[in-house]
């Protein structure tokens, strides 16, 4: 083997050269990667007369490596690299397997033969991370597929597996073995002819107007807010054209995304997802969890039996009557035939599930031998904790006992049981098969081995798990109770609901905050505001509009009427809210003026950022990022946007300060700067230091 570079070697087998690529875990292809293929693309070119390229580790090449975006790159360049072998004198093969995907599948598509392992996973992905595929997709995926198809992966980032990338055209032959032996037995198939090669950029592209104008007018109503993906539609359409010229516009077009603040939100979005799994404890091991108890078979632990059954688990499912486990039952088959609609599941295995995997049950007793109960009751610390108990003496030693609570104090409720240190709250987000948060409370004697086992368990289920420490709400609800009343401040000031929820959507949120209320249930806001009311200081600014809302017996959705009415067609404004508010107004003295867009969203997104920054520094958060995380992936932050704290940075520790001090005119006690805003100004810092 000689080697071109740290990360890639060649040899050559009679007449045939074989390039390995090695840079583990899944072969990113960083400066070291494309400098060794083109060293070894051109060393080989006057002496084989094929060449085959292959990866040596999981993948082929799962990616470019994104962190080198922004900055300077040094020769050769991915386009470079894939032109390298396109242009080669003599015929070059890719096997793909494994991840393939951006600016791997952009180096197998400039081969110009490719061939899959059945395990092959690809796709043009770089639209999650704010940028278009630069190094040739937009123009050689359109020649090899048509654009409508290229258009399909480019704009949704959509991941296809071999069979799907044979029937488009993307791959040329679906095989098995090692990708070595495959790239040799290729390579001389393309030299006997028996496998027929040719370089992409030759092909002729179909017109397809349609297509284009289709999915322009697409990105505008459903990406309006986002910069990649109409560029990848405006770079796709001149695939019809020059292919240099193309290119050109393609890599600027790249360039124009990385310089997009969007772009960064994305990426530390996507390095947040991974950050959240590095927790404080190395040493203990997480439990074996084969079983699930959950008491109570409502919305939330119907969701939860829900994603553990998808996971493989068993399942014991208790409720107070027949007549709600039936409704339990019922709920979960519903939930699982979507999961067989989508393709998520089978129906032997739904079969499965139905006749073995999951009972319900009336008797505690029946959690004897499960590994971890969840108890998932109405949000009441005195119903909670009976819960606890019962579950105390019929858990085995060793069991775990978790709490799904979303406000309440877990020390508090670990103290119902002999047990605390096997106790943790698990804070699944409705619908619980669905949404891909859990934040994992970590209480005061909470075993490392069962945080850890927690953290596990998220992962089997396919969860971004978050570690909270213990206060009213953890990390989302404590900064989403702040924001709540903002939401309320500035109606009381002026605003109104339909303009809060427009002004937010405007930013980027999927729905405005009385929406999501609506959508919660106003109810459960209702009685927290109510558990707070004792301890409630008398200087805060308090707004009775949800209250009296509530005392209607308006909670939403669930009623049919909540801040909005709720029908056959989409929601309406709820009209005897307006005049809930005008009441309000009137007898707290209030008389109305006219808030902009601009400062409903400066508001909220401050409030948010400022309470997230006192969530850091009481330590219930272990990092900035896992602020954001939570805010990400449980509550509807804009992903582009990066998360509140990745925001403030973007705005700037002073900014954000001189903000907060400009709002506690609308009410002293409720805006205050945390003290860790302003440590971080003298220390010039930003929250990026703290990930």
């Amino acid at each position: 083997m000689t080697t071109t570079s740290e990360t890639v070697s060649y040899e050559i087998v009679d007449d045939v050269g074989l390039i390995c690529l090695n840079n583990p875990p899944v072969n990113a292809c960083g400066y070291s990667m494309r400098r060794g293929i083109f060293e070894a693309v051109k060393a080989l070119g006057p002496k084989v007369q094929a060449i085959g390229i292959y990866g040596a580790n999981r993948a082929f090449i799962a990616g470019a490596d994104i962190t080198e975006f922004g900055k300077p790159i040094a020769e050769p360049t991915m386009p470079e690299v894939c032109l390298a072998l396109e242009n080669c004198p003599v015929p070059t093969v890719a096997v793909m397997h494994g991840p393939t995907l951006g600016g791997g599948l952009e180096v197998a598509i400039a081969a110009q033969a490719r061939v899959a392992l059945p395990n092959l996973l690809t796709g043009f992905p770089e639209v999650t991370l704010g940028v278009l595929p630069g190094s040739g997709g937009t123009q050689r995926g359109p020649r090899l597929i048509g654009i409508r198809a290229t258009l399909d992966l480019a704009t949704s980032g959509r991941r296809i597996g071999a069979d799907e990338a044979l029937s488009l055209g993307l791959v040329d032959r679906i095989d098995e073995g090692e990708p070595r032996e495959v790239a040799l037995r290729f390579a001389e198939d393309a030299i006997s002819g028996a496998l027929a090669t040719r370089r992409t950029a030759e092909i002729t592209v179909q017109a397809d107007r349609t297509a284009l104008t289709e999915y322009a007018n697409r990105m505008r109503k459903t990406q309006a807010n986002l910069f990649a993906p109409h560029r990848i539609v405006e770079c796709i359409a001149l695939s019809t054209g020059d292919f240099t010229e193309g290119m050109d516009r393609e890599r600027q077009g790249f360039f124009d995304c990385v310089a997009s603040p969007q772009r960064a939100g994305l990426i530390h979005a996507f390095f947040a997802e991974r950050a959240v799994a590095k927790i404080p404890i190395e040493d203990a091991i997480p439990r074996d969890i084969g079983s699930v108890g959950i008491v109570g078979g409502g919305t939330m632990g119907s969701g939860i039996a829900t994603a553990c059954l998808l996971a493989g688990l068993d399942v014991v499912l208790k409720e107070q009557h027949q007549r709600a486990c039936d409704r339990a039952l019922a709920a979960i088959s519903k939930n699982l035939a979507g999961a067989v609609k989508r393709g998520k599941l089978t129906e032997d295995a739904l079969a499965n599930i139905l006749n073995g995997k999951f009972k319900t049950t009336l008797e505690y007793a029946d959690f004897s031998e499960t590994d971890l109960v969840i108890e998932a009751v109405f949000e009441d610390l005195a119903v909670k904790a009976q819960v606890l108990q019962q579950l105390d003496t019929v858990v085995k030693l060793g069991g775990i006992i978790a709490t799904n609570t979303s406000y309440l104090d877990v020390d508090e409720l670990a103290q119902s049981t002999s047990r605390p240190d096997r106790v943790i709250g698990l804070h699944f987000f409705s619908p619980a098969h669905v949404m891909r948060l859990l934040e994992v409370v970590v209480g005061e004697n909470t075993a490392p081995e069962v945080v850890v086992t927690g953290f596990a368990l998220a992962k089997r289920l396919k969860k971004i798990a978050v570690w909270s420490g213990v206060c009213d709400g953890f990390i989302g609800n404590r900064i989403l109770n702040h924001t709540r009343k903002v939401a309320d401040y500035m109606i009381m000031d002026g605003a109104t609901p339909t303009q809060v929820d427009r002004a937010l959507k405007d930013f980027g949120f999927a729905m405005g905050p009385f929406s999501v209320l609506d959508l919660a249930g106003l109810d459960i806001g209702w009685a927290a505001r109510k558990r707070r009311a004792p301890t409630r200081p008398p200087e805060e600014r308090y707004v009775e509009i949800a209250d009296r809302i509530c005392e209607a017996g308006w909670f939403g959705r669930k009623t049919g009427r909540g801040y909005y009415i709720y029908g056959d067609g989409d929601p309406v404004e709820n009209p005897d809210v307006f005049r809930i508010i005008e009441e309000e107004r009137s007898n707290a003295g209030i008389a109305p003026r006219k808030l902009s867009d601009e400062e409903i969203v400066t508001r909220y997104l401050t409030a948010m950022a400022s309470e997230a920054a006192r969530v850091v520094a009481d330590g219930v958060a272990l990092r900035p990022i896992d602020v954001d995380a939570v805010e990400l992936f449980g509550y509807g932050f804009p992903r582009h946007h990066g998360g509140p704290l990745h925001y403030a940075d973007q705005v700037g520790i002073k900014t954000l300060i001189a903000r907060i001090e400009e709002f506690a005119t609308e009410d002293a006690y409720y805006w205050q700067v945390p003290e860790l805003l302003r440590d971080m100004v003298e220390q010039d810092q930003v929250f990026a230091d703290f990930n």
